[in-house]
């Protein structure tokens, strides 16, 4: 009778899920993805899951599930087990931006995501047409006051960190411009290549290649400091516009009340990865940079970018398509 006792509770401790670093994991981890593949989000994710692999013996497997803005992968996420086999690779629109775009509470960061760290941190960089009258980003801004209206601006869609620092510029410079927003960055740049739209404020890890063959000119990057990649593009900082440095950020979340050796487990290993100089290699040639944080870090990150940004959202009234 005892042995069968000691049976059903051993199977019992299986069924409860991990209780220390050191059961887990003890079979595959879900990483969620709220856009599809081939992005920088879903990049960053594939990079980091490749080595929890490496080093943690288990199948780490990328799940893309993109919609809403990233909204119905957050809320798949926001319900999961909090047992460490669902984890969240997260951007600023599906963590921050969302639930507000779309007026539904579907979930709320700060009480359903538990922050393990950044991951990495991609600049945007202000890029224009060829044809357009501008080389300096203080021309360019001449140009918008000249002639309001007559540029446009291509957005990869409503509530992206694009978007939003396009609406931060007009609103704090008193500028004007047309938004063009598309499904993805994919159509918007395919538009700016032909000169349908004028300019973009996009991700380097899409636009280095079109910058670097001289089919965009680059005016200004987001990044707090000059880029390796652009050594020749001065930052908005540099140029006394500093509430201009919006960055797309990738950051791993597991949900709130995983038990805290996991969560320390998965930083430490995060963190190792993220140090390695293969992996930060990896991400400067997709025009990011490898950015470990610690969890609180990250946390007061995030509470800094939503105090910046949803004013921005509410201001300009940005609702989902």
């Amino acid at each position: 009778m005892r042995l069968i006792w000691i049976a059903i509770a051993a199977a019992a401790a299986m069924l409860a899920g991990p209780a220390s670093g050191q059961q887990w994991p003890a079979r595959s981890v879900k990483l969620i993805v709220p856009y599809p593949a081939g992005g920088n989000v879903d990049s960053a994710a594939r990079i980091v899951a490749d080595k929890l692999q490496e080093k943690l013996g288990q199948p780490f497997i990328i799940e893309n599930k993109a919609g809403a803005g990233g909204m119905i992968a957050g809320e798949a996420f926001a319900k999961s087990a909090p047992d460490g086999y669902t984890l969240f690779v997260g951007a600023n629109g599906p963590v921050l931006f969302a639930t507000e775009i779309n007026k539904r509470e579907a979930y709320n960061w700060k009480k359903d995501f538990l922050p393990i760290s950044t991951i990495s941190m991609t600049p945007l960089v202000l890029e224009v047409h060829p044809s357009v009258q501008a080389t300096t980003f203080k021309e360019f801004i001449e140009l918008a006051k000249r002639e309001p209206g007559k540029l446009t601006m291509a957005s990869p869609g409503p509530g992206t960190t694009n978007h939003l620092l396009s609406e931060l510029m007009q609103s704090s410079l008193d500028l004007q411009w047309v938004t063009a927003h598309y499904r993805g960055n994919a159509p918007a740049i395919n538009d700016l290549l032909g000169g349908q739209v004028q300019f973009a404020f996009d991700q380097l890890t899409v636009s280095l290649q079109h910058i670097k063959a001289g089919l965009f000119r680059a005016l200004a990057v987001t990044s707090p400091h000059r880029l390796k990649s652009l050594p020749d593009v001065p930052t908005f900082t540099e140029l006394g516009y500093k509430d201009f440095d919006g960055q797309t950020f990738t950051g791993l979340f597991a949900p709130a009340g995983t038990p805290a050796p996991v969560v320390d487990k998965l930083h430490e290993t995060l963190v190792a990865i993220l140090k390695d100089p293969g992996v930060i290699d990896k991400f400067e040639k997709l025009g990011g940079e490898s950015t470990p944080m610690t969890s609180d870090e990250f946390k007061a990150y995030l509470a800094r970018e939503d105090a910046k940004w949803i004013p921005v959202v509410r201001k300009a009234n940005i609702k989902a398509d």
